[in-house]
């Protein structure tokens, strides 16, 4: 059989770093365009920044928000970002530690002391903003938007999928499960979670409580699950827990799944 090919190259996509606000309406283009002091004017609200990266060719493509994991807004995720857009979609990866100076580390303790700063409220109100930035892009459809997030991200990217109504799908890897599990009575879209079969961050009874959460909600939740592989089993900047066999199988499912949903 022979392999997929994604619908762009990496030559084809394009690339930009961006900063919006936060929890306020957002200014269009034609805003920005009429006002003289738009580029210079300082922001009072809390001002989101993150990369761009969509297809060079005209749209519009569907959206979606990735979401990093502790580690920050790394160069591995910034590779997943543009795999993503070569498979066809406006992709908007937002530094969740935006707040705090936007760092990023490879240290495991330092990550675990910056995930434990944030706040979920302030960040699902990010991410939320980060939709309705999609939806100013001429190249983004409008409201078809999808989130897929890695560990921390994926965290959030259940909360948000619980909570922002026009969203059309939900990529979870690894990702701790949401307490408690009823919070899932209130997801909008399918949702797909791939469990590491020997994650020692994200306990299996947590997944086997958000699987039955979901069958007694109705929700449609698919858990997939990699038997043998630790957390983090997708980042190859981590040769300790990178699996290319399974990282390679989740992909492809994420990918049939984004587009079951949002094309």
């Amino acid at each position: 059989m022979s392999e997929r090919l994604p619908r762009f190259t990496k030559d084809q996509i394009g690339t930009s770093a961006v900063r919006f606000p936060s929890g306020v309406p957002m200014p269009s283009m034609t805003d920005a365009s009429v006002d003289p002091y738009a580029k210079t004017r300082v922001a009072k609200e809390v001002l989101v920044e993150g990369l761009l990266f969509g297809p060079q060719e005209k749209g519009p493509f569907p959206g979606l928000v990735l979401l990093h994991e502790a580690w920050g807004l790394t160069a591995q995720i910034k590779d997943l970002g543009s795999r993503l857009a070569q498979e066809g979609y406006v992709v908007l990866i937002p530094n969740l530690y935006s707040r705090q100076g936007g760092m990023v580390t490879a240290n495991e303790e330092i990550a675990d002391a910056l995930a434990a700063r944030v706040k979920e409220t302030d960040l699902l109100q990010d991410i939320s903003s980060c939709c309705e930035f999609l939806n100013t892009r001429d190249q983004a459809m409008r409201n078809i938007h999808g989130v897929v997030g890695f560990g921390l991200g994926g965290s959030l990217a259940m909360r948000f999928a619980c909570q922002r109504k026009r969203l059309r799908a939900a990529v979870v890897f690894y990702g701790m499960p949401p307490d408690p599990p009823t919070v899932l009575n209130d997801l909008v879209c399918p949702l797909l979670y791939h469990q590491a079969g020997a994650d020692t961050r994200v306990p299996g009874d947590s997944v086997e409580s958000l699987r039955q959460a979901a069958k007694a909600a109705g929700k449609p939740v698919d858990i997939r699950t990699y038997a043998g592989t630790p957390h983090a089993f997708m980042n190859e900047a981590r040769p300790d827990r990178y699996r290319p066999e399974a990282a390679q199988e989740a992909w492809e499912a994420t990918i049939q799944f984004l587009v079951s949903n949002l094309k």
